[in-house]
């Protein structure tokens, strides 16, 4: 089952030597997100997308390891947009002190995402991650292949999938590259 929030088309916004891709409280990159769980390989998870009343974007949902499943996202697809710039993804955010995995696309229709583990810590913080430090990956397997190259992005995404049954909520205010 897919969520889909389209409140309101607001592309990115450059603020200083900041990329805002998505600042839900101020209606920014609100559009083309949506759930992708494991049902897409017989899987049972399942993640749900809201808008709570902060304005904030409210990621929750059951993680299940029944019939090959353990995993669900969110995904943001956007039209490519130039990241040379920048160096660090953030994102500031609430979580649950779960694992979970960001994800960078260069181009939506590569089978492969770049990605990078993060922990959440149950308090508002801003994960701040290096461009260069995401590498690519394909169900699970690390690739032969060189670290994201930081240049363009397509799509991002947020994973949780850490090999156990487990309920999750990420709540996201604002995920922005400097």
């Amino acid at each position: 089952m897919k969520a889909f929030i389209t409140l309101l088309i607001v592309s990115f916004m450059f603020q200083n030597d900041t990329l805002v891709i998505s600042d839900f409280k101020n209606e920014i990159g609100m559009t083309n997100w949506y759930v992708v769980d494991d049902g897409v390989m017989g899987g049972l998870s399942q993640g749900d997308l809201n808008l709570n009343n902060a304005k904030n974007l409210l990621y929750t949902g059951t993680v299940r390891t029944e019939n090959n499943g353990g995993f669900s996202s969110i995904r943001h697809n956007f039209e490519v947009v130039d990241v040379s710039n920048f160096k660090t993804i953030k994102v500031v955010l609430k979580g649950d002190g779960k694992s979970y995995q960001f994800r960078i696309k260069d181009n939506r229709s590569q089978r492969f995402s770049y990605i990078k583990v993060f922990e959440t810590t149950g308090e508002w913080e801003t994960v701040e991650i290096p461009l260069d430090q995401f590498y690519p990956s394909y169900r699970g397997y690390t690739l032969d292949k060189p670290n994201y190259s930081g240049s363009v992005m397509e799509e991002i995404a947020i994973l949780i999938g850490n090999k156990t049954k487990e309920s999750f909520e990420l709540e996201i205010e604002k995920i922005y590259v400097e």
